[in-house]
């Protein structure tokens, strides 16, 4: 899929010299930059919907303690 970035011109910069001294293409450093960041969005964003989730009592809690309890790691 093609897709178009504007990037800021010092980004745009910083870009074309990492890719100048690496030998590699823009576009490989944007596609890797995309992949890598997703991630840290995804769990970001998801995370702030299950907290808002508790926040409206939605989700259900569970304390350390009873955790370990449950788990059997109170000895």
């Amino acid at each position: 899929m093609a897709t178009s970035v504007r990037l800021a011109p010092e980004t745009e910069k910083r870009l074309d010299h990492l890719a100048a001294q690496t030998g590699r293409t823009k576009a490989y450093y944007l596609r890797e930059i995309i992949e890598q960041g997703i991630e840290e969005m995804e769990d970001y964003y998801l995370a702030a919907s299950t907290v808002e989730r508790i926040r409206k009592g939605q989700e259900q809690v569970h304390s350390a303690a009873a955790v370990r309890k449950d788990l059997g790691l109170d000895n």
